[in-house]
């Protein structure tokens, strides 16, 4: 059984940092696309980055230069380190790994960043 188990959010002074983990287990993170979303209520869920199974990553403008997505083969897990927050980036974080050449789709349960001003 496929499992996302996300951790590292918290409440953060705005320009401070926090890393998000994503520990995946019942599914290889270096063989299958990856990413972090993000949902602030009522709102829909947004992409932030995402991470191919070769290692690309790409990411929304809005957090372009302030976040990284980088992954740890050997431990089977996906980070997100995010660096001069804003209040803006206040959502509930999500990780997802797709299966790759399948329609799988899989979430983790998400983890609240809250940035004050």
């Amino acid at each position: 059984q496929v499992q996302l188990v996300e951790s590292g959010g918290g409440l953060v002074k705005a320009g401070g940092s926090l890393r998000l983990s994503c520990a995946a287990s019942g599914i290889t993170v270096s063989s299958n696309p990856s990413g972090w979303y993000r949902q602030a209520p009522g709102l829909q869920r947004e992409l932030v980055g995402s991470i191919t199974s070769a290692g690309a990553t790409n990411y929304a403008d809005s957090v372009k230069g302030r976040f990284t997505i980088s992954r740890d083969n050997a431990k089977n897990t996906v980070y997100l380190q995010m660096n001069s927050l804003k209040p803006e980036d206040t959502a509930v974080y999500y990780c997802n790994v797709k299966r790759r050449f399948y329609t799988n789709d899989y979430w983790g349960q998400g983890t609240q960043v809250t940035v004050s001003s």
